[in-house]
């Protein structure tokens, strides 16, 4: 394998992808005003990803660097307020140079702003991650950046990085890449050791990769991230399934040259995203509650199915929605565990009737399973969840 081929190959593979942008690569220096011409390189580079199926997200800093010119703020280091308030003025400008950059190829996009409690709150995270997949099966690429409006330095991403990694790991991505002003990682500073080595794989983040995130490579990288916070990003991501790049976007169509095998540091994952979240539900989670099913529900279940109000014959426990419940049957054998659609409360008004009556017996329309299949992992035959 040669070594252009070795180094694109997780891209290749992917079934989906996000992208995150830092704001050096959005935003102009000189002017802060966005780089048109290098964004309309991405979407390009974007179009031709999606033309062979594979939906897209993207990670966009930008919106404080582009709102900091039209406040006309200054200052090197900016107030709480004024970032908040740079954030709101520049967000709105951000949107629409993504939207003018797909425009050209006829893909809407659509702004998704997060905070850290809508990927660590299991309710919110069902929430967020029910609507980028409505967003994706629509055709859109969404665009995601932290809510710095209403963040606050306590409860905050504190940088694009691991906000990204959160998001890959909500969507399912297998593939996430961090576009910067570097081009992966090195064993010394490039800048300074004309003999520093470039780190083409990484199949293991151990004491000694740490070691030069924190240390050579501490200060590579803009914005409010650097090389530490990318080591950590892919920390996250590899634990989901998810294998995850750094790469050089500075110059027109990354994604592209990303793809020819172009010099990056890919982190490999130890697993894929699938075999990772069912990991996570078996055995991460502790269980809030149980959900008692009937005989054809059992049958419906262990066939691949989601598991409807209509096969549910009791309810125990008190659990809120997103928290994981035990699944058993009738005579209390245990069948899986899943995240629960519903709490307790309306699981219990719900159970043993038809999706079609949910909205009369709850007064809003809801889900049409209390668990869905991508939210369950079944249980051996000797009851133990796989």
């Amino acid at each position: 394998m040669n070594q252009a081929h070795a180094t694109s190959l997780p891209l290749t593979r992917a079934r989906r992808v996000v992208l995150k942008f830092g704001s050096a690569l959005m935003v102009d220096a000189d002017t802060g005003t966005t780089r048109v011409s290098w964004l309309a390189s991405v979407a390009a580079d974007v179009a031709a990803l999606r033309a062979k199926g594979v939906p897209v997200v993207i990670v966009s800093s930008g919106a404080v660097a582009l709102g900091r010119r039209v406040l006309g703020l200054t200052s090197a280091k900016l107030r709480l307020e004024e970032k908040q308030a740079a954030a709101a003025a520049g967000q709105a400008r951000l949107m629409q140079a993504w939207g003018d950059a797909f425009a050209v190829h006829s893909i809407p996009v659509a702004q998704a702003l997060l905070t850290p409690d809508d990927t660590e709150r299991r309710r919110r995270w069902l929430n967020a991650r029910a609507t980028f997949d409505a967003l994706l099966s629509l055709g859109a690429v969404p665009i995601v950046n932290e809510n710095d409006t209403v963040a606050t330095e306590e409860l905050r991403y504190g940088d694009n990085d691991r906000l990204a990694a959160r998001v890959a790991q909500m969507v399912g991505a297998d593939a996430l890449v961090l576009f910067s002003d570097v081009d992966g990682l090195y064993d010394s500073d490039p800048r300074s050791d004309p003999k520093a080595v470039h780190i083409p794989v990484v199949v293991e983040i151990t004491m000694a990769i740490e070691a030069m995130a924190g240390g050579i490579n501490a200060s590579a990288g803009v914005g409010s991230g650097g090389m530490r916070t990318k080591i950590d990003a892919a920390r996250i991501a590899t634990a989901a399934g998810c294998a995850v790049a750094i790469k050089d976007g500075i110059t027109d169509h990354p994604l592209a040259r990303l793809l020819q095998g172009e010099k990056a540091t890919w982190f490999l994952a130890q697993s894929d995203p699938e075999t990772a979240r069912r990991a996570w539900l078996a055995h991460a989670l502790k269980p809030a509650g149980t959900i008692i099913v009937d005989g054809g529900a059992e049958r419906a279940l262990k066939g691949g199915a989601s598991l409807l109000p209509v096969g549910v014959k009791a309810v125990e426990g008190r659990f809120e929605r997103g928290d994981a419940v035990m699944i058993k049957s009738a005579s209390g054998t245990l069948l899986g565990n899943g995240l629960s659609a519903y709490d307790s409360g309306d699981a219990e008004r719900i159970k043993g009737r038809h999706t079609d009556d949910i909205e009369a017996l709850l007064g809003y329309r809801g889900r049409p399973a209390i668990v869905h299949r991508d939210d369950l992992v079944l249980a051996d035959p000797i009851g133990t969840t796989r």
